[in-house]
């Protein structure tokens, strides 16, 4: 007859608590882990999106919206390229948006070659599309939006920034605007000036009797 199979010792009950301990541990880790990823990434996609708004640079003498830039004018697209080449040191500018203007897009061509970004269009007279668009794709980017005066005016308030941008816009090249679109709290809206000044118009002169002006209504003379 074979001999009878000897019996396993008991397990040792406190080995099996220290190794349950070490498990349930080490899952608590992964969980951890995973968890601030999860929250790093959320975190990640719900950060600040800069919009930045110019008005396009002086042009010559032409057709409305087709002209060229003039030697100042493209000057100033030189200097715009300077001013935002180090505009966020870790990833620099992510998108240009320009209208079908021409002067728009001469303005935006330096920024946009030297960030190897492809220039898109935006339709001045559809400003919430191109705020719906920026923020679904751009969330937490930093975008270029180059445009005439007027679509400025109307595309800064549709960003949720101030509403009280001036009319001078409209016609001196040298401001910039930036507006900060945080996940939570206040939009911000900050306006900056860059490479030579825009000469305003002088006011005219008053006439003066004698210059074609009607005597009667020259002030009396002290």
């Amino acid at each position: 007859m074979s001999a009878a199979p000897e019996s396993l010792p008991p397990p040792d009950a406190a080995a099996l608590r220290r190794k349950r301990r070490r498990r349930r541990r080490i899952e608590a880790v992964l969980a951890f882990l995973a968890m601030a990823m999860v929250l790093a990434w959320f975190f990640e996609q719900q950060s600040t999106t800069t919009v930045i708004f110019v008005r396009f640079a002086e042009a010559e003498t032409g057709p409305a919206g087709d002209a060229r830039l003039s030697a100042a004018g493209r000057a100033r697209a030189e200097e715009l390229r300077r001013v935002l080449m180090d505009v966020d040191v870790d990833r620099g500018l992510n998108a240009v948006y320009v209208s079908s203007y021409r002067p728009t897009r001469e303005t935006a061509e330096p920024v946009a070659r030297q960030f190897g970004i492809k220039i898109e269009e935006f339709d001045p007279n559809n400003i919430p599309r191109l705020e719906r668009r920026v923020l679904k794709i751009y969330k937490g980017r930093i975008v270029l939006v180059v445009g005439d005066g007027p679509s400025i005016r109307a595309a800064i308030p549709e960003f949720h920034g101030s509403k009280k941008v001036p009319p001078e816009v409209d016609v001196e090249a040298d401001q910039m605007y930036i507006v900060t679109i945080p996940w939570y709290g206040k939009v911000k809206t900050l306006r900056l000036r860059y490479g030579v000044p825009t000469a305003s118009p002088a006011p005219p002169e008053p006439a003066t009797p004698g210059e074609g002006a009607d005597p009667s209504t020259a002030p009396p003379a002290p």
